[in-house]
């Protein structure tokens, strides 16, 4: 451990809800202030995969597990290039990692890439504190930060609100890049980044897909410039009400594979004409129960969202694009977990099935999509077939 994050460790810290709730600890990482939603996450290991998310933009995040910290940082597991989380709430941080793929502490990584946080308060009064109220405008400070709590409370207050943010095109690459397919190449996927996480390329390159990967921004020209045999929709942060859904609904006039996860699955929602709602505090973590109702199984899924698609669980729904089921239900909440078009070829999840830090009992998903694109690509050869007959 480093002399300034020992020093760092014994500066006085303290977390300020928008509610005036507060706690007070001790400095864990940068020393300053930070300010975002207050999120918890459930998750027993992962964190370094949570903290590299970028669908964590803007949110600071409490880890429910007490001890984090204790695997270190390794410079593989990193889902994007950099830390996304606005701020890191822990009880118990480890003081020496244990891990023969430990490079350097997670504290050091945190002061590194001016991450502020805090250690050493209940993180589970916390956590039932937001299950109680909700997701909620919180602040970290620490050193000279530190005021009274009348102006820490006003500063959390005037700081901005998730609901109405439109953050992908912050988080996303600028530049389109490609993932090769690993072996034969069997497809091409246009991957819309809207804040995609680095191991759903891989995902899909490891079924032979070359994934072309484009901007948040990225027109309908754009994608079909890449000639793709299917399109996928990123996770990624903020409040789907903002997102422009024009190619989205191009994709599916034109009747190309879809596939969408997270985020993805709240365009598509409200792409076919569905709303969505901010969740009163979400589903974050490693350990959400999911009912498949196409096979009826229950799988343990990775989620991180704070919103959710408004459809109904128990009707098929008519729109636009042709009749809409729910596929997938959270059996915690019946949160809608999943759509699945019926008369175009398009499906989404709400979940993570990529989960670099596990579990993978949805990898099924990906197979999924290449099943879609292969069923469409026979069926267009029959078409063409039939056509040169003609």
């Amino acid at each position: 451990m480093t002399t300034s994050t020992q020093r760092a460790r014994r500066v006085s810290a303290v977390l300020v809800l928008e509610d005036g709730r507060s706690f007070r600890g001790r400095a864990y990482g940068a020393v300053g202030e930070t300010f975002g939603e207050a999120v918890f996450s459930t998750g027993m290991s992962g964190y370094q995969e949570t903290l590299t998310d970028p669908s964590y933009h803007r949110q600071v995040v409490v880890m429910t597990a007490p001890h984090i910290g204790n695997t270190g940082v390794n410079d593989e597991d990193p889902e994007s290039s950099r830390i996304w989380v606005a701020g890191y709430v822990v009880r118990d941080p480890a003081r020496v990692p244990s891990n023969w793929r430990s490079v350097r502490t997670l504290d050091e990584e945190l002061v590194k890439q001016g991450i502020v946080g805090i250690s050493g308060i209940d993180t589970r009064a916390l956590t039932r504190h937001l299950r109680e109220r909700g997701a909620m405008r919180v602040g970290i400070f620490s050193g000279e930060a530190i005021a009274d709590e009348a102006t820490l409370l006003a500063k959390v207050q005037a700081s901005p609100q998730m609901k109405g943010a439109n953050l992908s095109a912050e988080v996303a690459t600028s530049e389109t890049y490609v993932v090769p397919a690993i072996g034969e190449k069997k497809f091409t996927v246009a991957a819309l980044d809207l804040g995609i996480k680095g191991m759903t390329p891989h995902r899909m390159a490891e079924r032979g897909i070359e994934v072309h990967v484009l901007p948040a921004t990225a027109t309908l020209d754009d994608v079909y410039a890449v000639q793709p045999d299917g399109v996928f929709l990123s996770n990624g942060p903020g409040d789907p009400a903002t997102a422009d859904l024009t190619v989205i609904q191009g994709v599916l006039e034109r009747r190309t594979p879809l596939f969408g996860i997270c985020f993805g699955n709240q365009l598509l929602g409200r792409a076919v004409g569905f709303g969505t709602y901010k969740l009163k505090y979400g589903h974050r973590g490693i350990n959400q129960p999911v009912q498949d109702r196409t096979t009826g199984k229950v799988e343990v899924t990775a989620h991180n969202h704070g919103f959710a698609v408004d459809a109904p669980l128990d009707a098929v729904s008519d729109t636009p694009y042709g009749r809409v089921e729910v596929s997938h239900v959270c059996l915690n909440d019946n949160v809608v977990e999943g759509l699945r078009l019926l008369d175009t070829p398009a499906f989404s999840v709400q979940y993570h099935p990529e989960a670099a830090a596990g579990p993978h009992d949805a990898a099924y998903l990906f197979d999924r999509f290449v099943e879609l694109m292969r069923d469409e690509q026979d069926k267009h050869g029959v078409e063409l077939m039939e056509g040169q007959r003609a």
